[in-house]
């Protein structure tokens, strides 16, 4: 069983009908028994991302009976799923609804985003936006486009300039004190910041070139995997905070995304200072 990357075009149709079935008919139109808190008030799940899941998981499986399938919500039920990721020949890793909250209060910020590993190393991203139906993608070797009605154009990241000219996303909620407070701090030393409570529309900025650094330290694979690869075939770089390569097995060591490796250096320095 092999991944062929002809089979993008498929992916990417599987989540836009799982948008356009499941989720868009939900947006703003949720009640109260379709919202539920997961571990905290900022942390929710909704119908339409347990039913986008379903829908895209079912598609997948009926073509790759033999593959992992690594969805957000699954692995909610089965924590084990997680571990088999780095091991596996062949898995899919979904977000059905990235950026809940904001869908859940009607702002329309969220995507999907679906990776492919392929013997432990991601080989294709698909970042899908339901609200203006495109998709941005990144296969592992061949650049990253963005696709929509007019057809695939290619991608590039932000030109490198001083971490004071830098727009940047810090999830500085994550950390502990007093690192949380020294994060929060030195971010004020950058030009701007964004924080869209979702990772797709975060990397669909920065490998667009709009944006120069994520830095998180919540390392779920289905929010990093796919733009991570994405930037990078957009001409990207990013590395753990110990500047070790991220990989799809590592659920630790923090994650800064950045035009180039000196500007990761100048990230890490200035934040950390």
């Amino acid at each position: 069983m092999h991944f062929d990357d002809r089979d993008i075009e498929w992916l990417t149709g599987v989540l836009a009908d799982a948008a356009a079935q499941e989720i868009m008919p939900r947006f703003r139109r949720l009640g109260a028994g379709d919202i539920q808190q997961k571990k905290s008030a900022a942390d929710l799940v909704t119908q339409a991302d347990i039913n986008a899941e379903r829908v895209i998981t079912q598609a997948i499986a009926a073509r790759y009976p033999d593959a992992l399938i690594v969805g957000e919500e699954a692995c909610e039920a089965d924590k084990t799923l997680l571990a088999k990721l780095g091991g596996s020949k062949l898995a899919f890793v979904i977000d059905p609804v990235d950026g809940t909250y904001n869908f859940a209060s009607g702002v329309p910020v969220f995507g999907v985003i679906l990776a492919v590993v392929q013997d432990g190393e991601t080989v294709a991203g698909i970042i899908y936006d339901p609200v203006g139906k495109d998709a941005l993608i990144g296969v592992r070797g061949a650049g990253s486009h963005m696709v929509g009605a007019q057809g695939p154009e290619r991608v590039a990241v932000a030109e490198p300039v001083p971490f004071s000219l830098m727009t940047g996303a810090l999830g500085w909620q994550a950390f502990d004190e007093p690192e949380r407070s020294l994060l929060a701090r030195n971010q004020a030393k950058c030009l701007s910041y964004i924080g869209y409570r979702c990772s797709a529309h975060e990397y669909r900025v920065l490998a667009a070139g709009h944006a120069h650094f994520i830095v998180q330290n919540v390392m779920m694979p289905w929010d990093h995997l796919a733009g991570v690869l994405i930037h990078q075939e957009a001409g990207g770089y990013a590395a753990r905070f110990d500047g070790s390569a991220y990989l799809p097995s590592h659920l630790s060591g923090g994650l800064i995304v950045a035009p180039d490796k000196a500007s990761w250096a100048e990230i890490r320095r200035e934040l950390w200072a």
